[in-house]
């Protein structure tokens, strides 16, 4: 294991990593630390090539102990997919266990949880963390409750009853639902996995950069575009590459630009990096047909701000209409059913090769956070078909 401590993503502060933790003393998400030299001198980046291509094989830049099984329902690696218009790719995280890119940190927390001995673990979810939570939490033999918004789509409920979670619906966003999960946490006795309330869902998530990041032969693109809600994704690509790049296995120099992408009813990270604040004010109202990115208040939204201009890189927003163009676009001409979060990046990316905040010439990678059959489809039109009889 090559985790040195954890620390206070606001003051620095370290605190031992032998222990379970949520937030640090001040209230801010918690980042694992690792002896990145001794990481340099144990493996190389050619020593991957005879590891099974999943999440796993990057044991030495994650937390869980050597030697420690971890929990797991198959975490393959996720396409890269070329379009066939423009100098874009599209990550195609839709195809990980329970058809969502929350596998990778949901993965990794639950494993540490269930090293630590959690018993029980409650978050809140607009869908889709939720439901890995509880496939994960099941396979652990932990129990989970799950807080979902009151119009939290349907199918997003019965997947997650399904796979073994009580399902808590709340008449409010999913903030107010976070809100219901830490009042509880001392009363019902369970562990708060709400995002990046505990140091190893980034964790889990990072693995979206070391992935891309040999996808691409140690080449990354000139701009990365992320849908962002809570954004923990982006935070933790940005500390991948970060980390790849004091091991040396990265271009320091070359990092890509990181965009975050929200919905124009709920684009909290887009007003503060506009404004130029390093914290986000609350969104109120928030609505969007993107559900996932439909996040009024962000506990890591200096963190998403930090990763965003250390980048070189801006935050911008898309309208639900554009959303639901570029779902039907892609579709129609690439054959990639997106999630409507994935198909914000889409938009984002066709805006800004508009606006002239992203060129033609430069490598763009959209991240498509989920199979898009775990959405709703406009129906099918035409009449039925006569048969022909006797």
């Amino acid at each position: 294991m090559f985790v040195t401590h954890l620390a206070c993503s606001w003051t620095g502060k370290p605190q031992a990593a032998d222990r379970l933790s949520g937030l640090s003393e001040a209230g801010k998400p918690l980042l694992v630390r690792y002896d990145l030299a001794r990481v340099r001198t144990a493996v190389d980046r050619a020593a991957l090539r005879d590891r099974a291509e999943d999440l796993w094989r990057y044991r030495e830049l994650l937390p869980l102990p050597a030697g420690v099984a971890p929990v797991s329902l198959g975490e393959a690696w996720t396409p890269l997919l070329p379009l066939r218009r423009g100098n874009v790719w599209v990550k195609d995280e839709g195809r990980l266990p329970t058809g969502s890119f929350k596998a990778r940190g949901i993965a990794l927390a639950v494993s540490m949880a269930r090293h630590f001995g959690v018993r029980r673990i409650a978050m809140p979810t607009n869908g889709n963390a939720g439901a890995a939570l509880a496939a994960y939490a099941s396979r652990a033999g932990i129990e989970s409750v799950v807080f979902c918004p009151e119009d939290t789509p349907e199918i997003n409920l019965r997947e997650i009853q399904a796979q073994g979670a009580t399902v808590r619906r709340v008449a409010g966003l999913i903030h107010e639902c976070g809100r219901l999960v830490a009042a509880g946490k001392e009363r019902e006795g369970w562990f708060d996995l709400s995002t990046l309330k505990e140091p190893y869902r980034i964790e889990g998530k990072k693995t979206m950069g070391l992935e891309l990041a040999e996808q691409l032969g140690w080449e990354l693109p000139d701009v990365i575009l992320y849908p962002t809600g809570g954004g923990t994704g982006l935070i933790g690509m940005w500390k991948a590459f970060e980390e790849l790049a004091a091991l040396g296995w990265i271009d320091p120099a070359r990092r890509p630009r990181m965009v975050a992408v929200q919905a124009s009813g709920c684009a909290p990270i887009v007003r503060a990096f506009e404004a130029g604040t390093e914290k986000a004010e609350t969104w109120e109202g928030a609505h969007t047909v993107a559900a996932g990115i439909r996040v009024p208040a962000a506990i890591g939204d200096f963190l998403i701000l930090r990763a965003v201009r250390e980048s070189g890189g801006f935050a911008t927003a898309v309208d639900d209409t554009a959303i639901l163009a570029a779902r039907q676009a892609v579709g129609r001409e690439e054959g990639i059913l997106l999630c409507p979060e994935g198909a914000a990046t889409y938009a984002a990316y066709q805006q800004e090769l508009r606006s002239g905040r992203i060129r033609e010439d430069e490598r763009a990678v959209l991240f498509n956070c989920a199979s898009g059959l775990k959405y709703d489809l406009p129906p099918v039109t035409g009449p039925v078909e006569p048969v022909a009889r006797g």
